[in-house]
């Protein structure tokens, strides 16, 4: 038996490698959210989804604030 970790991964993450995980993240994240406001709506008819949607005018706004500062 030997000190020397031996599920130690063989070679380091390329930028490449890095960029999909973060999409998969993005894509993964977005349709969770998609598929939340689709199960409000089949709950709660019409104002499930409105609701979310009123909800969201604050942080659009906040987001076009942020890329209107560059």
């Amino acid at each position: 038996m030997s000190l020397i970790d031996t599920h130690a991964p063989t070679h380091a993450h390329t930028p490449v490698e890095d960029e999909r995980a973060t999409v998969l993240r993005i894509f993964l994240s977005l349709a969770v959210f998609v598929a939340g406001w689709a199960t409000s709506v089949v709950l709660w008819g019409i104002p499930g989804l409105y609701i979310p949607a009123l909800a969201l005018v604050p942080v659009i706004w906040v987001v076009l604030l942020l890329i209107s500062r560059g």
